[in-house]
């Protein structure tokens, strides 16, 4: 395995970090829909959910970072009940950030009090804007922006704009403990998110959404090889499969690099961008203080604490180890 890359993150506070499960699942969806090449005898994809984050600053603001998918499409989002009944008052979150504008990540933002604003990443507002049916190509009614600021993130070299790894990135809060990052291909304006949850060690969750829709797509890598033993715990039942080789000759078989992902991205508007974004990731995924998480890992499921408790003792609980080849 490659030395690892240099992972500098200005310093700053911690934030608090909840996963949020939107209750959403989707099931059926063809392998080849999102993945390549193809797979003998993995035709279907397993069900996947789709979770997003509450973030509170080292101050006490709060925002949410994607909503979700509807669980039942015009229903009050049981994920926004779960907030507000573990005492998250909807008023008190400054924000919302839509890491992209596709249907199982925008949630429901009408159940978001209207002077909550909406954070959107580079082009949304000229792709999507004023909404459907004014403009009907697009997904999203009009409905969703009225009454409502809409702020679009630009990432302009400068002293505002940094650099995290190969990302431009923001610090939204302006203490360290939260960062906007960059990260195009998959969709128009597509963010992700660099949360700080410890500073002593520094620990940081990335919130990967998209970034990948299958943890095939981004490990193993150049910065992760297999383990020689793989710790797997589906439904949180711990299980060993000692000899790592057995994974490895996947992908000599399919005429890939040891240390390459199994799968290739397909679900994209610029995938030559995606797949420069997924690399990039990389060097990240493989950092022993970064828990990556994006928004259908199922391997979290049964391992990590969902809201309304924090994940900023993932590192504490071995979290990383127990997840990342959990798929």
């Amino acid at each position: 395995m490659t030395p690892k890359p240099s992972f500098e993150v200005p310093k700053g506070a911690a934030a608090k970090v909840h996963i949020i499960d939107s209750g959403f699942r989707l099931s059926g969806m063809p392998t080849n829909f999102l993945l390549s090449p193809e797979m003998d005898k993995f035709d279907e994809v397993p069900p996947v959910g789709s979770w997003f984050f509450l973030v509170e600053s080292s101050t006490g603001r709060k925002v949410l970072f994607d909503l979700g998918g509807l669980s039942n499409v015009g229903s009050f989002p049981p994920s926004v009940v779960a907030v507000i009944e573990d005492g998250v008052e909807l008023t008190h979150v400054e924000s919302v950030i839509w890491s992209h504008g596709h249907w199982d990540h925008v949630g429901d933002i009408e159940a978001v009090p209207p002077a909550t604003g909406l954070v959107v990443g580079p082009g949304f507002k000229d792709e999507f804007l004023p909404g459907y049916p004014t403009k009907q190509h697009v997904e999203l009614p009009e409905r969703y922006f009225k009454s409502r600021n809409v702020q679009e993130i630009e990432f302009v070299p400068g002293q505002s704009c940094l650099r995290i790894c190969d990302f431009a990135a923001l610090d939204f809060f302006g203490d360290g403990s939260f960062f906007l990052l960059n990260t195009p291909g998959h969709a128009v304006g597509y963010l992700s998110g660099l949360a700080r949850t410890t500073t002593n060690p520094e620990t940081f969750v990335f919130m990967g959404c998209n970034i990948c829709h299958h943890g095939a797509k981004i490990r193993p890598s150049n910065n992760l090889s297999i383990p020689a033993e793989i710790h797997l715990t589906p439904s949180g039942k711990e299980m060993s499969y000692p000899d790592g080789a057995l994974f490895r000759a996947l992908n000599i078989r399919w005429d890939r690099k040891p240390n390459e992902p199994f799968f290739d991205p397909v679900l994209a508007i610029d995938l030559p961008r995606t797949i420069k974004t997924i690399k990039d990731a990389q060097k990240v995924d493989g950092q022993d203080n970064v828990l990556f998480v994006f928004a259908h890992d199922m391997g979290v499921c049964g391992v990590v604490d969902f809201f309304p408790k924090s994940v900023n003792n993932w590192k504490k609980e071995c979290w990383k180890e127990k997840t990342h080849w959990n798929f």
